[in-house]
């Protein structure tokens, strides 16, 4: 065109504005966010003019904001650029000055620092929903800076949690809150905090939060916060050891650069006055609050011997206005508690509950039953135990078959002895496995005595060293004789002559001894989960709980199914 124009007669001069449009790839283009107002700058749609442009990111922008379009135009431009952009400059009203938004193709970017906190939380959600074609990429928001920098921590009556206040960065807020869930041990935490900067440099976070969160468990209500440099707490104490305990607390647990503050605590009773007995996998664990060490010696006294082979781990503290007969309730809940596979014992004001799973239907349901009636006066119990799955049934004429297949073998005692011994074990546990599908059943034993003529088999006693003292009473005695055999002064003492020891109980024997190999039986199966009316001996008595020692392993074995079960002489 211009070689065109030049040929042309008459004298002229051509000044030539045309260029041409370039193809751009990738299509950038970016908004910055100045103290005037916006710049633009990259690439605009050759296809689109500057103006029209302006007019659709003016509409997207706060009334008044001055646009200065520095931007080329090419092609290349992907669809429905205009939308996109004034999407991406519309986010420009919430970031300070600095900030900058662009689109590289489809994708687009942002990044700067948020004005206010509300800004900050619009924009942390403001980047989900882009114009359709389009992606959202780096996003790059930093929360804002203030100058009154605080955090709280507050417990309610009921041991929830609200977490209100600054934290520095969302990383820092999923930490802090995992604590909490941690520290409020099962209750609620309500997060009410807000991302921004302004912690005094040198400060960590992690640590002060976690001082503020012990300081927590020192409460049974009340409020811990950190504002101006320094921590304080006030509210109403956990018992009477806490106050000395959070005060010590703040002098040595509080991170550097913290400050301690004020520390206003009152004692009130404890309402409710609450216990817990937790027994996991390897070890129990007693947490709340006991009257007095005589009350927590009882209760380990009540636990150790039913978990040996656990670890009690005593986590109580001490504190008034426990509700009557509290030890004796724990006591009474101690037993059913090692009954069960796994469960807890709750206790508040007079208000018991035990909660878990047992390993067999019939021990949930003896437990159900006995606890209440176990309990005090003016205790009430609620239980709640499930037994671990649920156990086949089998119609009877199969468990009768069955049954007399698991006892083809006979049980044998010692003469003389009324103990299980190992081959026995596998008989009972056989018919008690078996009992799972049979719970309509019964059970009668009956004992055997021995024979004329069985006598116990007892280990030799190595005979008794001669003490020097028995040595020296033989010879005076032998020197007194002789005295008295001569008539000297010596014949006319007394010998002094040892006090006859006592004789052993008879050992039972005959129909006693029948009778008590029986109600071991009996006791074996009691303690292995029989439901009490479905096995007994029978003269219709039943072994005493501690007439049979604890086996671990064995302790949930349902009722038996229906035979007689004979002790057979050896």
């Amino acid at each position: 065109m211009l070689t065109r124009l030049a040929a042309l007669p008459s004298p002229r001069r051509i000044v030539s504005e045309i260029g041409l449009v370039e193809t751009a790839a990738p299509f950038v283009w970016s908004a910055e966010r100045t103290g005037a107002g916006i710049a633009l700058s990259g690439n605009r749609p050759a296809e689109i003019g500057r103006r029209a442009l302006e007019e659709t990111l003016v509409a997207a922008l706060p009334s008044g904001s001055r646009l200065t379009d520095e931007a080329r135009a090419a092609r290349g431009a992907p669809p429905d650029f205009p939308a996109a952009a004034a999407y991406a400059a519309a986010k420009l009203s919430r970031l300070a000055r600095g900030a900058r938004v662009s689109l590289t193709d489809t994708v687009i970017s942002a990044s700067g620092e948020a004005v206010d906190v509300a800004a900050y939380d619009a924009l942390r959600g403001g980047f989900g929903e882009p114009p359709r074609g389009y992606s959202i990429g780096r996003i790059d928001i930093l929360p804002p800076s203030v100058s009154d920098f605080r955090f709280a921590v507050e417990r309610l009556p009921g041991g929830g949690l609200v977490l209100t206040g600054h934290t520095i960065s969302e990383n820092a807020r999923a930490e802090i809150r995992k604590a909490a869930t941690e520290a409020a041990a099962g209750a609620f935490v309500d997060d009410r905090t807000r991302t921004a900067r302004g912690l005094p440099p040198g400060i960590e976070p992690g640590a002060l939060a976690g001082a503020m969160l012990a300081l927590s468990d020192l409460l049974q209500s009340g409020r811990v916060t950190f504002e101006n440099g320094r921590v304080s707490v006030a509210g109403d104490a956990l018992d009477a050891q806490a106050v000395g305990e959070a005060e010590t607390l703040m002098r040595v647990r509080l991170p550097a650069g913290v400050a301690a503050g004020s520390v206003a605590l009152a004692v009130r009773p404890l309402s409710p006055y609450r216990v817990s007995l937790r027994r996991e996998a390897d070890s129990v664990v007693v947490t709340g609050h006991l009257p007095g060490p005589e009350a927590r010696e009882r209760l380990l006294a009540a636990l150790r011997p039913r978990f040996f082979r656990e670890r009690v781990l005593d986590r109580t503290r001490l504190a008034d206005g426990a509700p009557p007969n509290l030890s004796s309730a724990l006591e009474a809940a101690v037993p059913a508690l090692a009954n069960l596979a796994e469960g807890e014992i709750a206790v508040a004001d007079a208000n018991l509950v035990l909660t878990g799973e047992s390993l067999y239907r019939e021990s949930a349901e003896r437990v159900t039953e006995s606890l209440p009636r176990a309990l005090p006066a003016g205790w009430t119990a609620r239980v709640a135990v499930q037994p671990r799955g649920t156990a086949p049934r089998r119609e009877p004429e199969s468990c009768r078959t069955s049954l007399d297949a698991a006892w083809s073998e006979r049980l044998r005692f010692e003469p003389g002895s009324t103990a299980l011994t190992a081959a026995m074990y596998p008989i009972l546990d056989a018919a008690a496995s078996l009992a799972k599908a049979c719970p309509t059943l019964r059970l009668a034993v009956t004992g055997h005595a021995d024979p004329p003529g069985a006598k116990p088999q007892k280990p030799a006693e190595p005979a008794p060293e001669t003490k020097p003292a028995e040595a020296a009473e033989k010879d005076a005695t032998s020197k007194a004789v002789k005295g008295t055999a001569k008539g000297g002064p010596r014949g006319r003492r007394r010998l002094r002559r040892s006090p006859p020891k006592p004789e052993p109980p008879p050992e039972p024997s005959g129909e006693d001894l029948a009778r008590l190999r029986a109600q071991v039986v009996v006791e074996y199966l009691l303690q292995a989960g029989a439901a009490a009316g479905r096995s007994r001996s029978p003269t219709g008595r039943r072994a005493s709980a501690a007439a049979w020692p604890w086996r671990r392993g064995l302790d949930h074995w349902p009722s038996i199914a229906a035979r007689t079960i004979l002790l057979e002489t050896p």
